[in-house]
């Protein structure tokens, strides 16, 4: 097949809607396939020429002129590589490959389904929900039964990493409670530094690492410098090897409010940390429904410094759970993406 993923950039910013198509890229290019990607570029592009993938360079920044010259650039690309599938992961994508839709068939994938505008991922003949939580979402909202189809987020084997056991471990100061995440309110941050703080005086050895940066970043800053234990929270910043603090913690954290199936969740996994995440969204189905970690509510900082207590105070918990994280490890591997994402493509060029 001749296939092209279209989204916004290729930065190697811990975008995981960016990682996803980067992953289907390369293994689709990799398995024989034709593969383009349009994006206005980022770092990933060395990794995609390795794999040969081609790139083409497209602003599709929102502002009527750009807009113009973004649909009349789709168009040529399109017509040049005269795609059988184009894959949109994002909605500016969707727009621009449905207006100029020929002989193609359209993908969408839909990733943050919280947002308003992720209906219009629906413009795809066939719509992929990174789990079952974001289709029944969209079902809900209106998407056609028999456009929708899950394909749940997995990471395990990306060309973009290496093996877990080749990442080096930090001399982080432990116990240690870290995060990974972009630093929006919605990923719950703020419950996260919220819950240390009412743990922190009972456990005067842990620390709190929160990998990762966005534009409340500041917000939570703030909010750290107000505790009285603001020492012991370290903000470490976007890090290219994540797995490296995943290996060196006793318990990762995701309090996310709103999640659709985070690809963090699995490479934690892979590390064999004990995880928390909240029960929200895709959550639940990336911990294997609460068998590969612990589920706690969303917004909820007393409930989870609850949980935090727990671990810390039982070595046996402790290690039980980073056990169970670290089971069942198979269905997280991006070649089960791959080629749960050619079947769907399948289904529309048979």
């Amino acid at each position: 097949m001749r296939i092209i993923h279209i989204l916004n950039h290729i930065q190697e910013i811990g975008n995981g809607i960016v990682n996803v198509a980067v992953d289907l890229a390369c293994l689709q290019a990799k398995s024989g396939h034709e593969v383009a990607v349009i994006s206005s570029g980022g770092e990933y592009e060395i990794l995609l020429k390795k794999y040969g993938v081609k790139h083409y360079e497209l602003d599709q920044t929102r502002k009527p002129i750009n807009m113009i010259k973004a649909a009349i650039g789709y168009r040529a690309i399109a017509t040049k590589f005269q795609p059988d599938i184009v894959h949109a992961h994002m909605m500016t994508g969707v727009l621009l490959a449905r207006i100029f839709q020929n002989r193609y068939a359209l993908v969408s994938t839909v990733h943050n389904e919280f947002q308003r505008a992720s209906l219009l991922m629906g413009l795809a003949d066939r719509v992929i929900a990174v789990s079952q939580a974001v289709r029944d979402s969209m079902a809900r909202r209106g998407i056609p039964e028999n456009k929708l189809r899950v394909v749940c987020n997995g990471t395990l084997g990306s060309p973009r990493t290496q093996q877990i056991g080749d990442y080096q471990t930090l001399a982080l100061q432990r116990p240690a409670i870290a995060t990974v995440a972009g630093m929006y309110q919605r990923k719950g941050i703020a419950e996260l530094i919220a819950a240390f703080e009412q743990i922190a005086s009972d456990f005067p050895q842990v620390h709190l690492y929160l990998v990762g940066n966005g534009p409340d970043k500041q917000l939570f800053e703030t909010q750290a410098q107000g505790t009285s234990v603001s020492e012991r929270i370290h903000f470490e910043g976007f890090q290219p090897e994540p797995q490296r603090y995943l290996k060196s913690c006793d318990i990762f954290v995701l309090a996310s409010h709103r999640d659709p199936c985070p690809l963090v969740l699995s490479e934690a996994r892979e590390a064999g940390t004990a995880i928390v995440g909240t029960q929200v969204d895709g959550i639940p189905e990336a911990l294997d429904n609460g068998q590969a970690g612990l589920l706690v509510p969303a917004k909820d900082s007393r409930a989870l410094a609850g949980v935090l207590v727990q671990l810390l105070s039982d070595s046996n918990m402790l290690q039980e759970w980073k056990q169970r994280a670290n089971q069942n490890l198979e269905r997280l591997s991006v070649a089960r993406v791959h080629q749960e994402t050619l079947a769907v493509y399948g289904e529309l060029k048979s």
